[in-house]
């Protein structure tokens, strides 16, 4: 499953640019909600763990599943993800890396169709890890961001591209809008150069380079922050609500919000 190599290699991307963080630095603030490297690398190792346990143990996720809706009701979501996870900057960094070093291994030799469980409906091994790969990128900008670093994209941007592709419908349904009958069309330019398609052409197309349909579905940069070409008003109000994760409704940051620091 070549998408669990692609989990890992995402992974290790950004740990390579946390390798030098330590100290004080962990308390960081990054340009998303106030959230810290430490609070960045406490929701992926914690959700990466949530992964890992639905495959493993479905009763036991199944437990932990209700005890985190509980804690997020009376705490809120940081103080809950932070009380479950008691590691901390180089500790935490190092206790993250040697689980999705592990799953990546292992998830690579899974029957990618086989269903799990998760905090929505369940879904396919395959959705799984490449729900984890999104996440690890999508706050892994806000990483890149605050430390001014640009990152190397690759063409494992396309299982986001994806995974955009495929929450046309959910982008308008979690925002209590009615889904259009046509999704337009892409024409995306890869890291690589090559071409990639998706629906069929019409008045509505977007165009421009893959990683900033990413950005914009994973809501890391404002539509206005990229350098897409948006023709036809459906590609303008997709593009606008545009949300390639589960949970409810999330507006994309504001224009000139999200960027690297320094550049």
């Amino acid at each position: 499953m070549e998408q669990a190599k692609d989990f890992l290699d995402e992974s290790e991307a950004l740990h390579a640019v946390l390798a030098d963080v330590s100290g004080e630095q962990w308390n960081t603030v990054t340009q998303f909600k106030g959230w810290t490297l430490n609070d960045v690398l406490v929701h992926l190792h914690f959700w990466n763990r949530m992964a890992d346990l639905s495959l493993n143990d479905e009763a036991a996720f199944q437990a932990r599943v209700a005890e985190t809706f509980a804690g997020i009701q009376s705490k809120g979501f940081r103080a809950t993800e932070n009380a479950m996870i008691p590691e901390r900057g180089d500790e935490l960094r190092e206790a993250w890396r040697a689980l999705y070093t592990d799953m990546g291994r292992r998830w690579a030799g899974l029957d990618p169709k086989r269903r799990v469980k998760w905090a929505g409906p369940d879904m396919s091994v395959r959705s799984s890890i490449t729900a984890r790969q999104m996440e690890t990128w999508a706050h892994g900008q806000e990483v890149f961001d605050i430390l001014g670093v640009e990152r190397q994209e690759t063409d494992r941007i396309r299982n986001i591209v994806v995974l955009g592709v495929n929450t046309f419908g959910w982008s308008y349904k979690v925002h209590g809008r009615e889904v259009p009958e046509v999704m337009p069309r892409l024409e995306l330019t890869a890291p690589s150069g090559a071409v990639w398609d998706f629906g069929e052409p019409g008045e509505n197309r977007i165009t421009g380079p893959a990683v900033d349909f990413a950005r914009v579905v994973a809501q890391t940069r404002n539509i206005a922050d990229t350098t897409l070409t948006v023709e036809g008003p459906v590609a303008a109000e997709w593009m606008s609500i545009a949300q390639c994760f589960a949970g409810g409704p999330e507006a994309p940051p504001a224009k000139g919000v999200r960027h690297k620091v320094g550049g």
